[in-house]
């Protein structure tokens, strides 16, 4: 009798270990997968905060150089597409958007040099100090946001955590990677 208890005790004790062994490691894939959409959405403000200092900085730019009509197009279309990928949500668009653009804003830099007056306008320099400013602040969202990433999938990919992981649906997050051609930041020099 007193063994048969016993059984059943260790048994209990079992289930209960790995009940909450479990539990654990659920809530910590939880918390693990928040982190990375918290980054994800730091990389988003950053970025809205880029396209809503763009369209005045193109308006200043158009007073000063308006035979520049393709660049500032060029600028304007990249814009919306990186605002139609955020919508989307996904890492990949967007991150091809934002090489896009930032390639863009590169070539609006570059024939702001030919206009001397420009660059010396006060609220030209501003946008661009806080077009610089931004940039800083998304490479830095960036960084931290993959960082996060590296974080969760290796943690999802170890072993035991990734069968729990499988079980529940926890696939592998995806880096925020600039396109090979587009891997600068745009220059603002004066």
């Amino acid at each position: 009798m007193k063994r048969s208890v016993l059984i059943i005790l260790v048994a209990v004790v079992a289930v209960f270990v790995i009940g909450a062994s479990l539990a654990g490691t659920y809530n910590g894939l939880v918390t693990a997968r928040e982190n990375v959409d918290a980054s994800f959405s730091g990389i988003a403000t950053q970025l809205q905060r880029r396209l809503d200092l763009i369209p005045n900085l193109v308006n200043t730019v158009k007073g000063f150089a308006a035979q520049e009509k393709a660049v500032i197009d060029s600028v304007t279309e990249a814009r919306s597409k990186l605002a139609g990928a955020a919508s989307s949500g996904k890492v990949g668009e967007m991150a091809e958007a934002d090489a896009g653009l930032s390639s863009a804003l590169s070539r609006l830099l570059v024939v702001v040099e030919n206009y001397p007056t420009l660059k010396s306008d006060a609220n030209f320099r501003q946008l661009s100090d806080e077009l610089a400013g931004t940039e800083n602040r998304i490479a830095v969202s960036r960084k931290d946001y993959n960082d996060t990433v590296r974080t969760y999938n290796t943690r999802i990919r170890r072993f035991p955590t990734n069968l729990i992981a499988g079980m529940f649906g926890f696939d592998a997050a995806e880096y925020f990677e600039a396109s090979e051609n587009a891997t600068e930041v745009p220059q603002v020099s004066f």
